[in-house]
């Protein structure tokens, strides 16, 4: 499989309107701002892999209605923010995260694992 390159332009300006619709909609994009890149990067090659975004820190199955429960942001983000303050991949978090009140941890996986 070839290795797919998306270039940072793309990355940046994903990444800029991503911020502005969390900010939008409640939310904050991880204030970790090359983590975060790295997370937008591979959500926009699980675009371009499998025509949607895809969480990419979950293994997707190229079948969109059985992974529309991890396209991006997933089914599970609002509850995973609301106990750990950050989503499963650390893409979004809760206003505590960005003020430092809160880290970012790694947190259990919510999805049945009979979705994966």
């Amino acid at each position: 499989m070839m290795e797919q390159h998306i270039s940072p332009e793309k990355i940046e300006r994903v990444y800029q309107a991503l911020q502005r619709w969390a900010e939008s909609t409640g939310y904050y994009l991880n204030p970790d701002r090359e983590f975060t890149l790295g997370l937008v990067e591979g959500l926009l090659i699980n675009r371009e892999r499998y025509g949607y975004q895809a969480c990419p820190c979950r293994l997707a199955s190229g079948d969109k209605e059985k992974d529309r429960d991890i396209i991006c942001p997933c089914d599970y983000r609002d509850a995973d923010i609301a106990e750990w303050g950050t989503c499963y991949c650390g893409l979004y978090v809760s206003r505590e995260v960005v003020e430092g009140i809160r880290q970012v941890q790694s947190i259990p996986e919510r999805r049945p694992p009979e979705r994966w």
